[in-house]
């Protein structure tokens, strides 16, 4: 007779300890993740180097080993969709930093789109930056 009264609190125990538990956990959402530029000016020119880190905005850290599978780089904001520069990927310089090579061939605002996957994370990061290309 004494079996039964234990089970039921330990069953009680543990029914309490995972619903503390599963709610202190907080998970991510996708939208907690933004692109941001390292600087938003570039010179006119070729082979000018583009910075951005992959940002968890809950916190204001850069996020590593993140998988960018989209670039584009166009001139957009100026509405010249069709003006495009191809971009290459470089080696980042520390985590969370990833960088791009590409040529800058006139003055005025250029597009930066960015589709990413985040380890861990359903969805995708999608961003448009913005960078300034002058003289």
């Amino acid at each position: 007779m004494k079996a039964i009264p234990f089970s039921r609190g330990l069953r009680v125990a543990l029914t309490g300890a995972a619903l503390s538990c599963a709610a202190t956990v907080a998970f991510a959402d996708i939208k907690d993740y933004e692109f941001k530029l390292v600087e938003p000016t570039v010179k006119v020119g070729p082979g000018q180097t583009i910075a951005v880190r992959l940002e968890d905005t809950r916190t204001g850290k850069t996020v590593p080993d993140a998988v960018i599978f989209a670039t584009r780089l166009d001139m957009a904001p100026d509405a010249m969709q069709e003006m495009v520069s191809e971009l290459t990927p470089l080696p980042g310089s520390e985590p969370g930093t990833y960088r791009f090579k590409a040529d800058f061939t006139m003055e005025g605002r250029w597009q930066l789109s960015l589709g990413a996957k985040v380890q861990g994370e359903t969805g995708t990061v999608d961003n448009k930056l913005v960078i300034q290309a002058d003289k």
